[in-house]
Order: C-alpha cells, then sequence, then structure tokens
C-alpha cells in the first residue's frame, strides 16, 4: 500500500471514531507574491471553509457486484442524516457570527443533480439560518461555481459550508490561491471532544530526510490548535510571526526553494514571536 494511501485511511479512522465532524479550513493569503491570480492580494484572499467530515461519500457505503467481470458493478453511497448535516450547519453559522467579517454563510452544493442529498443541506440550512441566525446571511453556490469564483472574485466569501466531497476537493484549490500547501492548515474538530491539527499537505516521502519542507504549514496548524484552546493572544503571536517570516525573509513557498532549510523557518518564525 502507498503511503498516503494508509496515512489516509487512518486520519479518517481518527476523524470518524473521535467525531471531528468539521474541517476547518482558513484560506489566507499572507503575501501576494505567492498567489497566482492576476491582482490579488491578502485583501481579496481571507476566507474560511467548514467542512462536514464524518459523513457523505467518505463512510465507505457502497460495494461490488460481479467484481473483475465484464459486467462488474460499483457503488458508492453519500450518506448524508439531518444530525450530520444540522451540526455542521450550526458550526458555520455560529464560525461566520464569531469571525464577525462580512457575518455571511455560503452553503456551497450542488442542488440541481444531488437532489436528495443536497435537498436536505439546503432545506436545513435555511430552516437553521432563519430561525435561530437571522443575523447571518445566506448564500447558496454550486460547487462547480464556487470553484471558478475562488478564481475570479475570491473576495466574495467569508464561510463557505459544504459536504465531505466538495470541501476535500475546494480547500486544494483554496490552498493553491493562497500560496500552497506549505501555508496550508486545518483542524478537524469536535467542538464536545478531542480535536486534531495538522497541515495540509499530507506526507511527502520523497522529501524524508532532506530538511527542505516548508514549515508554514504546521507552524500555523499549532496557533489554530492554541486558538481553539482559548489562547488567542498566543496564537495570534504564532500567526503575526509566520506573516513577518513570509513577507521578509521567504523566496518562495515551496519545498526545497524556501532560500532557507525546514529548521531554519522554524528558527526564524520562533524568534519573530
Amino acid at each position: 500500500m502507498k503511503p498516503g494511501i494508509l496515512e489516509k485511511g487512518i486520519l479518517l479512522r481518527i476523524r470518524f471514531e473521535l467525531e471531528q465532524y468539521i474541517n476547518l479550513r482558513p484560506v489566507k493569503l499572507y503575501d501576494e507574491r505567492f498567489c497566482p491570480l492576476k491582482d490579488k492580494g491578502p485583501a481579496d484572499i481571507d476566507f474560511v471553509v467548514a467542512r462536514e467530515n464524518n459523513e457523505g461519500l467518505y463512510t465507505g457505503s457502497g460495494g461490488f457486484v460481479f467484481k473483475g467481470t465484464p459486467h462488474e458493478i460499483a457503488v458508492q453511497e453519500s450518506i448524508n442524516t439531518r444530525r450530520g448535516v444540522e451540526r455542521c450547519l450550526r458550526f458555520a453559522f455560529e464560525f461566520a457570527r464569531k469571525r464577525n467579517k462580512e457575518r455571511k454563510l455560503t452553503l456551497c452544493g450542488k442542488t440541481n443533480v444531488l437532489t436528495y442529498a443536497f435537498d436536505l443541506w439546503e432545506r436545513a440550512f435555511h430552516e437553521v439560518g432563519q430561525k435561530d441566525f437571522p443575523d447571518i446571511k445566506r448564500d447558496y453556490a454550486h460547487v462547480d461555481a464556487t470553484t471558478m469564483w475562488f478564481v475570479k472574485n475570491p473576495e466574495w466569501f467569508d464561510v463557505i459550508v459544504t459536504d465531505n466531497m466538495f470541501g476535500d476537493i475546494i480547500t486544494d484549490l483554496a490552498a493553491m490561491i493562497q500560496g500552497g500547501l506549505g501555508v496550508a492548515a486545518g483542524g478537524n474538530i469536535n467542538p464536545e471532544g478531542t480535536s486534531m491539527f495538522e497541515p495540509m499537505g499530507g506526507s511527502a516521502p520523497k522529501y524524508t530526510g532532506q530538511n527542505v519542507i516548508n514549515p508554514i504549514a504546521a507552524i500555523n496548524a499549532a496557533a489554530m490548535m492554541l486558538d481553539f484552546l482559548g489562547e488567542t493572544k498566543a496564537a495570534a503571536a504564532i500567526e503575526n510571526a509566520s506573516v513577518q517570516i513570509i513577507n521578509t525573509k521567504i523566496q518562495s513557498l515551496a519545498a526545497g526553494k524556501m532560500g532557507y532549510s525546514t529548521t531554519q523557518v522554524g528558527d526564524l518564525v520562533a524568534s519573530a514571536i
């Protein structure tokens, strides 16, 4: 089994068994030099994706019939429960309120094709929003349109909420417009239990032992963890130090092209705190 597949399987098991039902992905551009989009800067790319993390296509529901034959059938089902959808939506609404930027929540889905799963998502979205979060503006975008707007007008977004699969896809594009996986951090959150914070790029075995990986994503994940634990000043100090080093020292956010080794970048951030 490939290392990435094994790692993914372990992470999925942790997320499911600890009911880390929110994957939270801040998307923030720190330096316009590293954004591939023309005429977009830090003021334009500053939004958050709240992804449902325990349901959808990732439950593994499905199976094969006549596997290995010319008549093979493969079925993979997306599982969406009212409980799972609503708790994700409530977290996202509350986060949009706490973030207090545009106080807008965008549901990213595919209601014109996924007429059962996203019918549930859309109904719950408006029911919960209208009843308990009237101060939060509700918006909707198909997932394909969302990827288009990430590239054309990322400044339109504040907080986005979506299902497991769509969230997995759009956050990789989001990482690229914020400068790459080298700075992309995220949290797998159980608001009432144990959470896990990580750099979003996964493993890169080809760089093992070379001391060339960008550590900023891991550092930013630590900042997210501290913020989640209520240590907001410490979290802000780490993020501000990362921004300072990115803007004044780093030549590139790509592995092996930073102008410094992994440990040197870590030391630079530590000294800037």
